[in-house]
């Protein structure tokens, strides 16, 4: 990618194309005035104190409950020393005090850096050091349980009422502190302002929010699509519904938005394809669903609009670093005939096609996506160098942010996604930069060299898979070293499948071949099964038939592993969505992948068929009784 100087914008496009960033037309919403988000929140509980903010389970705040809860905490993280500008972890499960928490720590004047419990160690300590976190909140349990560096504060197992009148909080300081992917091998902390999110979440013309919604809080707080379905609701007066479930399952789901009657939720596009996939009544609670994380596909689309025709779907595009989404659309059943595009620039986004000279591109031609306007971060925490490299001020059209994705405009200014200009890729929602995974296989003593690609990419059962160079010595067996992996990456970039190739290809300039490397994956996925082995029991047939319709491949062995055939998180969610339709059983995700063979998860199945129907077997009679 070249990095030269970009040149003046030429505006002659403008004469045919109205301005992406102009407003949609008459009584098109005004920009929102820049501010912090809890001052969004203090102002809903001015005019509805009373109004369900957050419902948490069986526990619900008011808003008027929730700012005195806030403020209340804040109080005392001042009276612990927690100053202007310090960055404070928080380490919670979902829950209100996660809201509550939040807002406390902006009030407090820090910046909130989220934390994954579920994270290893080592990932949490780097993030944590190179945020340079002061103090560590969270639950209580969770605080002994993860061991985090430094001082923690355990929060308050029940709401605090009473507090001082915190300050307003500058628009431009920094709420979040979210980390990405890094290609060097370590996160990248990107610090997002309040003002830009406050912008993206006030009164929305992408997507309707209203005070009469409940959306649905899922999200991990580390997945930036937590920040849209937090405080979108509670910008706009409408309420959270928290689901609490760890890693809810797609019955989870459903079941949650049923219960507390969510109207509108944010979806990865492979969780939607996933859910529209099995026409997952879900659809049918929800007015507005927006999705993004990857291209979305258009057959999926297309079936969700079919049979829910009211649902207001909305494609939503962004990285991290223009604060959620920077584009938006919202898809019709006209659009699933070819790819559907990811729209036009919203809430002060504005974007640029450009050559890589920095030069646009001519009109339809296909180029750089650079994105700008008043929702970009501030940049990269501690990397003065990679910000500079990927912020860049542009003499005509300001600071902008490269992004890195190929895109094109149609005539009437919207926005088509062609792919990227690098390595980095998608998986199930996720940013993944694969020289982060690589680094972390080349750690290994008994690897020489790896490389990391992705298999079906653009599918719903798009997977990451590494190849590895054995070091001498004995060649490492491919389970084990992924589950050295979960010692210091995240779920999210844990190879699906590892296979030990002799060399890697390479291209005549001594690059590693990436197209080579699909291919490759393709004859392991396709590899000969091993010896044979006993014929299978009928449960383990009927596992292996449920299995084989998710996996898109029959299954035949009672020894088959559901991670090397391909398996993910998504698609586990999907098999244990069948097995209670099926055979009546539910299965806890955590269960799933203790036991991830067809023989482990059919005794899974019979225990849990046991226990279910235990009253079906005759108590067995006691060896001493005084019965006649």
């Amino acid at each position: 990618m070249s990095h030269s100087t970009p040149q003046p914008l030429d505006t002659t496009r403008d004469a045919t194309v109205p301005p992406l960033d102009a407003p949609a037309g008459p009584g098109a919403t005004p920009p929102a005035p820049r501010t912090g988000l809890p001052g969004l929140v203090a102002r809903r509980a001015e005019l509805t104190p009373d109004a369900l903010a957050v419902v948490d389970g069986d526990t619900t705040l008011t808003y008027g409950r929730l700012v005195a809860a806030g403020r209340a905490l804040a109080a005392r993280l001042r009276d612990h020393g927690v100053a202007r500008g310090d960055r404070v972890a928080l380490l919670t499960t979902r829950s209100a005090r996660t809201v509550v928490a939040q807002l406390a720590l902006w009030w407090a004047g820090a910046v909130c850096v989220p934390l994954d419990p579920a994270q290893p160690r080592a990932r949490t300590e780097a993030m944590t050091a190179d945020a340079g976190v002061t103090l560590t909140v969270g639950d209580a349990k969770l605080l002994d349980a993860v061991a985090v560096a430094g001082p923690v504060l355990a929060l308050p197992e029940e709401p605090l009422t009473s507090g001082v009148l915190p300050e307003d909080v500058d628009p431009d300081s920094a709420a979040f502190i979210m980390f990405t992917s890094g290609s060097t091998g370590r996160p990248k902390g990107v610090a997002v302002p309040h003002g830009a999110i406050a912008e993206l979440v006030t009164a929305p013309d992408y997507v309707t929010v209203t005070a009469r919604d409940r959306v649905l809080f899922h999200s991990p707080m580390t997945f930036d699509a937590s920040t849209f379905e937090v405080w979108s609701a509670l910008a706009n007066g409408a309420a959270v519904v928290v689901c609490t479930v760890d890693r809810p399952s797609l019955e989870d789901l459903a079941r949650h938005v049923e219960r507390h009657g969510v109207t509108v939720a944010f979806f990865s596009t492979a969780l939607f394809h996933q859910l529209a996939a099995r026409r997952s009544r879900v659809f049918a609670q929800l007015r507005s669903v927006v999705v993004g994380g990857e291209a979305l596909a258009a057959a999926q689309a297309r079936e969700v609009l079919a049979a829910f025709p009211w649902l207001e779907l909305v494609n939503g595009y962004g990285p991290t670093e223009t604060t959620t989404f920077a584009t938006a659309h919202r898809v019709t059943e006209a659009d699933c005939e070819g790819p559907v595009p990811i729209g036009r620039p919203i809430a002060g986004a504005t974007v640029h096609v450009l050559a890589a000279d920095g030069n646009p591109v001519a009109d339809g031609d296909r180029g750089e996506l650079w994105i700008g306007g008043s929702r970009l971060a501030h940049g990269y925490t501690g990397l003065p160098d990679l910000t500079a490299e990927r912020f860049v001020d542009h003499p005509d059209a300001g600071r902008l942010y490269r992004t890195g994705d190929i895109v094109s405009f149609r005539p009437d200014g919207t926005l088509d996604f062609h792919g990227r200009n690098d390595d980095q890729v998608k998986v199930r929602g996720f940013r993944i930069e694969p020289g982060e995974v690589e680094h972390a296989l080349r750690e290994r003593p008994d690897v020489d060299d790896a490389a990391v690609t992705v298999d079906r990419a653009g599918t719903a059962e798009a997977r990451l898979v590494a190849f590895v160079v054995a070091a001498p010595g004995p060649v490492p067996r491919p389970a084990a070293l992924r589950e050295r992996l979960t010692d210091v990456l995240p779920a999210h970039l844990v190879p699906d499948a590892i296979t030990v190739v002799e060399r890697l290809p390479l291209t005549p300039s001594g690059k590693v071949d990436r197209r080579a490397l699909a291919g490759l994956a393709d004859t392991a996925a396709n590899a000969a099964p091993g010896t044979p082995t006993a014929p299978m029991t009928p449960l383990e047939q009927a596992v292996a038939e449920v299995w084989s319709r998710a996996l898109g491949s029959e299954v035949t062995r009672a020894d088959a592993d559901f991670l090397a055939l391909g398996g993910h998180s998504l698609l586990a969610l999907a098999i244990t969505d069948d097995l209670r339709e099926e055979l009546g059983v539910e299965l806890a995700l955590a269960d799933f992948f203790t036991a991830p063979t067809v023989a482990g998860q059919a005794a899974l199945v019979e225990q849990a068929l046991l226990a279910a129907h235990g009253d079906l077997h005759p108590e067995s009679t006691p060896e001493h009784t005084d019965a006649h």
